[in-house]
């Protein structure tokens, strides 16, 4: 029993930062989830996480052991906030395709976040999510759940990060990459639009009579798609490099809170 009352505070706070990481994280926040998956999965994760690292700590029990469990949610809530951050990058550059292409009028409902998206977003995004899981990205989110306890043990300063502002900093860094990453993935689409509309204003110069209008929306369209369907054989290599954005930005983040195991 003593050893039951020892254990079971700290299982309870490892298992608060590892199931608020499931809340937050890609592919494992998705609504289409069971909350009976997430639950279950963190059970599972928790006591993994505790026979490997927890068997010989103590946390006091204490009124600071609130404070313990709050630190706990939002050093996990952080962890799969940042990862998901990056990822909406995929549905940022689909809603600036989507404003030049004319998309834009027609938002869709999208299941995997209960928010409406934007019409090519979602198919970059389903596109994303395949390979994500193709190239096993959610072992990846996994171990960093795992091994976030080297890097920030249960005894950790995370309320001292926060109050000297590192955190906040590194989240709008964060912010910013995320925007010129999802910039970066829409700039060819977006360009070749740009200088359609151009030649449709070269056009409309030289031959006033020319319904430019009636021409103008169907043949944006048109080029929208064709560049989109020319740039699908590089979503492996494109969305690779966002992969890689986000786990050095999980990397990052724990070594802001915390720091790097020896």
């Amino acid at each position: 029993m003593e050893t039951l009352l020892q254990s079971f505070p700290v299982a309870l706070l490892m298992f608060c930062r590892i199931a608020s990481f499931f809340v937050t994280a890609p592919v494992f926040s998705a609504r289409n989830v069971p909350n009976s998956i997430k639950v279950g999965l963190s059970a599972f994760v928790t006591l993994t996480v505790y026979v490997v690292y927890g068997m010989n700590q103590e946390v006091p029990t204490d009124l600071s052991y609130i404070l313990l469990i709050i630190r706990e949610i939002l050093i996990g809530l952080l962890l799969g906030f940042v990862a998901y951050l990056i990822m909406t990058a995929v549905q940022t550059a689909g809603t600036f395709i989507d404003l030049q292409i004319g998309f834009g009028m027609a938002n869709v409902f999208d299941p995997m976040t209960g928010a409406s998206a934007p019409l090519t977003g979602n198919f970059k995004y389903a596109f994303a999510m395949l390979l994500f899981l193709t190239m096993n990205g959610h072992h990846y989110l996994l171990d960093a759940i795992v091994y976030s306890y080297r890097w920030i043990p249960l005894s950790n300063a995370f309320f001292i990060r926060l109050a000297d502002g590192s955190i906040a900093e590194f989240l709008v860094h964060t912010l910013g990459e995320a925007f010129m990453l999802a910039f970066q993935m829409s700039a060819p689409i977006v360009v070749a639009l740009f200088l359609t509309d151009v030649g449709l204003g070269f056009l409309a110069k030289t031959a006033p009579q020319f319904n430019v209008f009636a021409v103008g929306m169907p043949l944006k369209v048109l080029v929208g798609i064709a560049i989109l369907l020319l740039m699908v054989p590089s979503f492996a290599f494109v969305f690779g490099q966002l992969f890689e954005a986000m786990f050095r930005s999980m990397e990052k983040l724990l070594g802001t809170i915390g720091q790097r195991p020896g």
